[in-house]
C-alpha cells in the first residue's frame, strides 16, 4: 500500500505525458473529462484491489493508460481493476462499454437486454442479409425465469442499427473462456453480466469495421481481449503446443537432446492406466470473496 502511494506521482506524470502525445496524434478525449481526476479516483480504487502489491509498476501504468485512452473513470463505475499474477488489468463495466462506444463516430445509442424464458423474441434479416431483431416483448412475470439469451444494439445517427445476439449457451462458453471464469458474480448477477458480455461482443464486431481512430479502437479491443483466455478450442491449442514442442526439439543441438530411458516391457494386464492430463494451475486471480467489491459497486449493490 505504501509502495503504491510512493509510485502514484511518477505513474500519474508518465500517463499524463503519454496522453498528451496521443492527443497530438489524434486522440480526442470526451469533453469535461479530467485526466487528473480520473487518475486520482483510480489510485483510490487501487488501494482496495486484492493483490495490488504484487502488480508491476509497468502493468499499473498500462492499465491506467487504457482507462484514460477510453475516457473512463472508476468513480462512475465504468471500470474496475483486477490483478492476475503480477499484472494489473483494467476491465470495463457495462456502463464503461456503453460510454466507450458512444465516443465512436456517428454512434447515437447503445443498449443491451436479456431474454428470459417465455419472452417473445424474434429475429430476421434485412435486404442486405444482416440479422435484425424484429420483435422483442419482455414480460414482468418472466423476469425471475431462466435467461435464454441476450442481444445488443448499436444505433447510428443515420438510423442504421447493428444487432448482436447470443444464446445462453454462447454466453456460458464466453464466461468459461474468461480469466475470471470462477467469478460468482456471473452466477449471482447473471442478468447484468449477460448484458455486459453481449455488448462486448457487439463492440468488438462494430469497432473492427469502423473508421475511427486506431488509438481508441485499439484500446477498446485490447481491454476486451485481455479478459479472456485464447478463444481457440482446446483441441487447437493442444495441437499448437505439440507443434511448438516438436519445433523446439528440432532446433535443439544433438548434444543437448536428452535420451529418454527405455523401460523394459511389462507383462500385459487388464488394468487401464489413465494419464493425468490436468493442466497446470492458472495464474493467481483475485480472491473470490474479496474481489467482488468493484463489480458490486458497478451494479449499485454497495451503498
Amino acid at each position: 500500500m505504501n509502495q503504491l502511494i510512493k509510485i502514484q506521482k511518477s505513474i500519474t506524470e508518465a500517463v499524463g505525458k503519454r496522453i498528451k502525445v496521443l492527443e497530438d496524434e489524434g486522440l480526442a478525449l470526451p469533453e469535461q473529462y479530467s485526466v487528473k481526476n480520473a487518475l486520482s479516483s483510480a489510485f483510490f480504487t487501487l488501494q482496495k484491489v486484492y493483490g495490488i502489491e504484487k502488480a508491476t509498476q509497468e502493468s499499473i501504468a498500462n492499465a491506467l493508460l487504457d482507462m484514460v485512452t477510453q475516457g473512463l473513470s472508476p468513480a462512475k463505475t465504468q471500470c474496475y481493476f483486477i490483478v492476475y499474477g503480477n499484472e494489473l488489468q483494467m476491465q470495463r463495466s457495462y456502463f464503461g462499454t456503453v460510454a466507450a462506444l458512444k465516443r465512436l463516430t456517428n454512434v447515437s445509442k447503445v443498449k443491451a437486454e436479456v431474454i428470459h424464458e417465455g419472452d417473445v423474441f424474434e429475429i430476421g434479416s434485412n435486404e442486405d442479409m444482416e440479422m435484425v431483431v424484429t420483435k422483442f416483448e419482455p414480460k414482468f412475470e418472466n423476469m425471475n425465469k431462466p435467461i435464454i439469451g441476450a442481444f445488443a444494439m448499436i444505433k447510428l445517427e443515420d438510423g442504421t442499427v447493428n444487432y448482436t445476439v447470443m444464446t445462453k449457451a454462447e454466453i456460458d462458453r464466453s464466461w468459461q473462456q474468461s480469466r475470471n471464469k470462477n467469478n460468482k458474480v456471473q452466477q449471482n448477477f447473471g442478468q447484468e453480466m449477460a448484458k455486459r458480455t453481449v455488448l462486448n461482443r457487439a463492440a468488438k464486431m462494430f469497432i473492427n469495421t469502423s473508421d475511427d481512430s486506431d488509438l481508441l479502437t485499439g484500446s477498446i479491443n485490447n481491454t476486451t481481449e485481455n479478459e479472456f483466455e485464447r478463444e481457440e478450442p482446446k483441441e487447437i491449442q493442444a495441437q499448437e503446443k505439440q507443434a511448438n514442442e516438436l519445433i523446439n526439439k528440432a532446433l535443439n543441438k544433438p548434444e543437448e537432446t536428452k535420451q529418454e530411458p527405455v523401460e523394459e516391457p511389462k507383462e500385459k494386464t487388464d488394468e487401464v492406466v489413465i494419464e493425468d492430463t490436468e493442466s497446470d494451475a492458472e495464474q493467481t486471480e483475485v480472491d473470490a470473496n474479496e474481489n467482488q467489491t468493484e463489480l458490486f459497486d458497478e451494479f449499485g449493490l454497495i451503498k
